[in-house]
């Protein structure tokens, strides 16, 4: 399985969109401060994740979320008692 997952940042309330094989480890990484893009914006929190069997659709959606306004103002609007 892969996974698209937004987490959200307690530190200035920022989103982060990201892909992976292995939810856990990459949470682990992300909240560990082990992720370059990431490390600054601890703590962070898993608001929402979606499950593919293929790579290449989670990776597709991960790239939608993140160019295309509708489709994250679509999903902002599905979780959207998460990101308070």
């Amino acid at each position: 399985m892969f996974y698209v997952y937004i987490l959200k940042s307690e530190k200035d309330g920022k989103l982060y969109i990201g892909y992976t094989s292995n939810l856990q480890r990459r949470i682990a990484e992300h909240t560990d401060g082990q992720n370059k893009s990431t490390a600054y914006r601890v703590p962070l929190h898993l608001v929402y994740y979606e499950a593919y069997r293929s790579q290449a659709d989670a990776e597709a959606r991960e790239v939608r979320l993140k160019t295309s306004a509708g489709a994250y103002t679509a999903l902002k609007r599905r979780i959207g008692d998460c990101l308070r």
